[in-house]
């Protein structure tokens, strides 16, 4: 059997005995490191999370409406960033754009400890997520370096797991501090610094790759394209379906506010969006696991199906016991989704367009909550119900969809890779 037939058959049938050997590769240095980077990071990040809506709400006095456009322009910047940086992380080194990245988010944490107003709030969730957006397809690239192709659910599955094992963590010490400083806000926003700044130091144990050589010819290096090569038809088609949804799927601080709003406190808040991310990382790993041994748009569409309950049982009930598993089937839905995307965009992209491939599927699904969050705020209203019902009921047209219409990938080039 030739090389190519044994990739071939690795590809298409991950439990093959020659894929075996690769499988057990998979959980590289690289994972393992980003793991830690991203569980502190998310920890800072989701200390903070839950308590900015009320921290602009309440402390700042700002209209809820604000509350969707802070979060809406915070993600259309990282959604720019992101096109950019997935550019470069083909081209240029990639850890120190990681290293950057973390580091801006740092700096956007510390302006919103600073914050005496919404719009210095606006600034530093801005800077926040410029951070967020120059890292992520760098470190995606990092992550799956050394990573076999079958194994690239599982890769992202694990790194989902830690990143939002540090979600749990971090709203927990903040539920617990929010008590023990006698209901103050502000100083935790402060102390949400800390891991952060770890988060930064720890990116240098990350192992470098040098970037793709540039192709020779008769010996001398060939001048670089004027244009990128176009992505190939089946991702693009994936972007633009996953697209279409993200314009419904507004950011979380608004289904926080539509908790408090049914009646929760802000510690029962805090405790809702634990019970969100505990049910998230619980699931992530198994989710990954799944998409290798399935067709990844199956477990997207179930995790679509996860959205839209949520979402629709959010809309419709007035009773604070239905949040709790509300949340943890909301925690379902990032789970089958937010991992599984990115390897599902992974398998499908060359080798040498890994980083524009997640950078322009994480840059337009991006772009699409900032158009949600602008819409969603706008059109809150008191409860928020109309938005919240709307959004599931294109969630299941969108599953739907992906469940009718998605075929296997053709087996060409992209697919035989190992």
């Amino acid at each position: 059997m030739s090389p190519a037939d044994e990739a071939h058959r690795a590809t298409t049938n991950p439990e093959a005995p020659s894929a075996q050997p690769a499988a057990k590769r998979w959980l590289t240095r690289n994972l393992l490191v980003l793991c830690g980077v991203s569980f502190l990071q998310d920890a800072a990040s989701e200390l903070l999370y839950p308590i900015l809506p009320i921290f602009l709400t309440v402390t700042l006095g700002a209209p809820v409406a604000v509350v969707g456009v802070v979060e809406g322009a915070a993600e259309g910047v990282a959604a720019v960033m992101k096109l950019v940086a997935g550019r470069l992380a083909d081209r240029r080194r990639a850890r120190p754009l990681v290293a950057l990245g973390y580091g801006l988010a740092a700096v956007g944490k510390t302006i919103i400890a600073f914050a005496g107003a919404w719009p210095v709030v606006l600034a530093g969730r801005s800077v926040d997520r410029v951070g967020k957006g120059i890292r992520g397809a760098p470190r995606d690239t990092l992550l799956i370096d050394g990573v076999p192709l079958q194994a690239r659910g599982r890769a992202f599955g694990l790194h989902r797991a830690m990143d939002t094992a540090g979600a749990v963590v971090g709203p927990l010490i903040g539920l617990g501090l929010y008590t023990a400083l006698d209901h103050h806000i502000r100083p935790l926003l402060f102390i949400a610094i800390i891991p952060a700044v770890a988060s930064v130091a720890l990116v240098a144990a990350v192992r470098d790759r040098p970037p793709s050589p540039p192709p020779t010819i008769a010996g001398r290096r060939a001048a670089p394209p004027r244009t990128a090569v176009a992505l190939p038809h089946e991702v693009r088609r994936v972007i633009v379906l996953l697209t279409v949804f993200g314009l419904f799927n507004f950011p979380d601080a608004l289904l926080l506010l539509r908790a408090k709003s049914i009646g929760l406190s802000v510690s029962g808040v805090i405790a809702a969006y634990i019970t969100y991310n505990l049910s998230y990382a619980l699931l992530s790993y198994p989710a990954g696991a799944l998409a290798d041994r399935v067709r990844p748009p199956v477990v997207y569409a179930a995790g679509l199906g996860c959205f839209a309950a949520a979402y629709l049982g959010l809309g419709l009930t007035s009773s604070t016991a239905w949040i709790w598993p509300l949340f943890l089937i909301y925690g379902g839905y990032t789970a089958c989704t937010d991992g599984v995307g990115k390897a599902w965009i992974s398998r499908l992209a060359p080798d040498n367009s890994q980083g524009r491939a997640q950078g322009v599927y994480q840059g337009a699904t991006g772009g699409a909550v900032l158009v949600a969050g602008l819409w969603a705020g706008l059109a809150w209203h008191g409860t928020g119900r109309l938005p919240l019902i709307l959004s599931g009921s294109v969630a299941t047209a969108v599953a739907a969809t992906l469940l009718l219409t998605n075929r296997q990938p053709r087996r060409g080039p992209v697919a035989q890779r190992a």
